[in-house]
């Protein structure tokens, strides 16, 4: 469910959200708390599976059966923990199971391999950057998305905008101000941390599957802040 549908349902309840814009500013998130106390929620503001149902809109199994995580996401999801100094051995193995890795992750960045990996392993078709290990690369993969949509190839930049550095991972989520992302080198781990959305450069999806409805997904403001991911 879009923010977009969520303040279109606000407003039909009667709960005044602002414009109905797709930007969840101080008057979406007061709605939301007002119509949660109306329906005996947790006025927390956030919009969870249960607010979700009370607005009528989508179940958690509904959304499940409909859009599905995909193969790459999971792949990814499946290695949330692993650290590059604890967990140094089994990580550098996965890393290379797909034919190519960067090297040691404990003295190399290892997002873009990270992801590579995923991808490679999913969709043994595609054609992914040549150079994987570089960051901004990811943003010639695939196709480019006009917005978000989960499991997309979420490409940031790190230090300056037009610099060369960078961080890439896969879209797991939103909230107002930061990009929640599931990737590798975040705290020297795979987590799902959150990046300020400013610090944006595109989305991307794999050009072997079909492109996906644009459909951010909304979670709580709440896990780690990453400024320089490492």
């Amino acid at each position: 469910m879009t923010w977009k549908e969520v303040q279109a349902a606000l407003a039909a309840a009667g709960f005044h959200p602002g414009p109905v814009d797709g930007i969840p500013g101080r008057a979406t998130r007061a709605a939301v708390v007002r119509f949660q106390r109306s329906r005996g929620l947790e006025p927390d503001g956030i919009v969870g599976p249960k607010t979700l149902r009370a607005l009528g809109s989508v179940t958690p199994s509904k959304a499940s059966a409909i859009e599905p995580p995909p193969a790459w996401y999971e792949i990814a999801r499946a290695k949330l923990g692993l650290h590059e100094q604890r967990n140094n051995k089994a990580l550098l193995s996965w890393l290379r199971s797909d034919g190519r890795t960067l090297g040691d992750p404990s003295r190399l960045p290892w997002c873009g391999d990270f992801v590579e990996t995923c991808l490679a392993l999913a969709l043994p078709d595609e054609i992914l950057p040549g150079n994987p290990y570089l960051a901004r690369n990811w943003l010639q993969a695939g196709v480019g998305l006009e917005g978000p949509a989960l499991g997309a190839i979420a490409v940031f930049w790190r230090g300056t905008r037009n610099g060369t550095s960078g961080h890439v991972g896969f879209y797991a989520g939103e909230d107002e101000s930061h990009i929640h992302v599931l990737g590798g080198n975040q705290s020297n781990a795979v987590t799902i941390a959150r990046i300020h959305r400013d610090r944006l450069l595109g989305y991307r999806w794999p050009a072997t599957r079909p492109r996906p409805p644009i459909r951010p997904v909304l979670r709580p403001a709440k896990g780690t802040v990453t400024t320089n991911e490492a």
